[in-house]
């Protein structure tokens, strides 16, 4: 069982899927980084409502009283849109990027097709036996 184990661990596949969802959790990080950081508070000061954009949130109760989501969460219900749209906001960066990505991948790809391949050579038997008949042909 072991040796299955180290068979499945050592193939291709799962090693790229390995470095793929590594990689992955750390362009999330920087995408996050990038919507909260960046994008948020330049959409905060625009529409007047602040920097912290993942704060606005509406109360469903009347006993929601706190000006912050996490203390608002403490006394009650809330609508936390402002969370949701800055989860949607990276989300819809982070599949614009990989949609370039996919894009730049497609293009290469489509390169390589357009450019002729150059004719492999015949294996060395067949060249063998084409030398063979062409010496028989000069006699």
């Amino acid at each position: 069982m072991l040796n299955e184990f180290r068979e499945f661990i050592a193939r291709g596949n799962v090693m790229d899927l390995a470095v793929g969802v590594i990689i992955g959790g750390a362009f999330g990080l920087i995408v996050k980084s990038l919507t909260d950081d960046v994008i948020m508070p330049i959409i905060g000061a625009v529409t007047g409502g602040g920097f912290d954009f993942s704060d606005y949130f509406i109360p469903l109760s009347a006993s929601v009283t706190a000006p912050t989501l996490a203390a608002a969460r403490e006394q009650g219900a809330v609508l936390a849109y402002g969370n949701f749209l800055t989860v949607a906001v990276n989300f819809l960066i982070l599949a614009w990027i990989i949609f370039l990505m996919i894009k730049g991948v497609n293009n290469l790809r489509r390169k390589e097709a357009e450019t002729p391949a150059a004719p492999e050579a015949p294996p060395q038997d067949i060249q063998l036996l084409t030398e063979i008949r062409d010496l028989l042909a000069k006699r």
